[in-house]
């Protein structure tokens, strides 16, 4: 994964480096304070490999803006410095950047809609699937809904829910975000015909665009052939490789568009890089005037891919453009600095 995400900064354009971090420590069940000492203790051992110029961690599953805030809070007493930018996700009051927060989502989709473009399609109408409701998830549905397309279901660890209606998406920010609930809980409140489905597949469900948003790994070749056999245009990754080879290369022989994550999940990186700028200069941009700035990334790495998979002879291979790309613009910098 770290190096996954080497390539993934290196396709985003922008001066970042790439790798992955994490700890074992699982944060169901405790406390708020126990969620606050185990990242202040974190922090206390990790403080001195850190900076904005030596290495900047950023959130992922399970590390959202109050575990930021902790370490942040943590690193400073540690220092006693206000480095804001060693930290990157961080709350708009001290530090962070407008569309952070929804910017994987938002790239995933911006990325798709770039992709339907090359074959004179958009999102609108298009039904969509998408699996998660977290982060990732829920600025994905909230991106293709707002460009026309119509999500129809949705999934957590207990199972997904389906709404033939579009999922209303006010409702599963309620129950994610505030109640911090089970989407089990979805069909009673919508109160119109949507349905859960405990534990089985989201991809069992026909869609137009599939949007795989929750883990690693997490469409298999099983699901593949479900998804193909019920017609699906478009697969895009908003998880970290959620995809697995032998579901890639079904996608790939069956010549759909396919998004790898690398391209098309930048958009959280990328909007790092944005907060940095933007703690840099001591500025705070607006929100439309940053999701301007990451619809334009998110178009450049989509027509890097696509311009180098038609170079190195294999056109519509996003898969292909993005590692080539990606390793090129790595290599390049290694030798010019005569690393290699």
């Amino acid at each position: 994964l770290g190096f996954e995400q080497t390539f993934k900064n290196a396709l985003t354009g922008m001066p970042i480096g790439g790798g992955k971090g994490g700890s074992d420590f699982n944060p169901r069940g405790r406390s708020e304070g126990e969620v606050m000492r185990f990242c202040q203790s974190l922090m206390t051992e990790l403080y001195r490999h850190l900076g904005e110029y030596t290495d900047v961690p950023a959130g992922d599953i399970g590390v959202g803006q109050r575990e930021i805030g902790y370490m942040f809070g943590q690193y400073k007493r540690m220092t006693n410095r206000y480095e804001s930018g060693v930290l990157t996700g961080k709350g708009l009051r001290w530090g962070g950047s407008r569309v952070r927060t929804e910017a994987t989502g938002y790239g995933t989709v911006f990325f798709a809609q770039k992709m339907l473009a090359t074959r004179g399609e958009s999102l609108e109408g298009m039904s969509v699937v998408v699996s998660g409701a977290g982060n990732v998830a829920i600025y994905a549905m909230e991106k293709a809904i707002e460009l026309g397309g119509k999500v129809i279901a949705c999934s957590d660890s207990n199972g997904y829910v389906v709404d033939e209606a579009g999922i209303d998406l006010d409702l599963v920010k309620e129950i994610k975000e505030r109640r911090r609930a089970r989407l089990s809980s979805y069909p009673k409140l919508r109160g119109n015909g949507a349905h859960h489905v405990e534990g089985g597949s989201i991809w069992d469900l026909p869609c137009d665009i599939a949007l795989p948003c929750a883990t690693q790994n997490e469409l298999d070749g099983k699901a593949a052939r479900r998804l193909l056999k019920n017609g699906v245009k478009l697969v895009a990754e908003g998880a970290n490789m959620p995809t697995t080879p032998d579901a890639i290369h079904l996608f790939q022989k069956a010549e759909i568009l396919f998004a790898p994550g690398k391209a098309s999940n930048a958009g959280g990186v990328a909007t790092s890089a944005l907060e940095m700028q933007q703690n840099a200069t001591r500025d705070s941009w607006t929100f439309d005037e940053t999701e301007a700035r990451l619809e334009k990334i998110m178009a450049a790495i989509h027509d890097r891919c696509a311009e180098t998979a038609e170079e190195y002879g294999e056109p519509g291979n996003y898969v292909a453009g993005a590692n080539i790309a990606g390793f090129i613009h790595v290599a390049q910098a290694m030798r010019a600095l005569g690393v290699i």
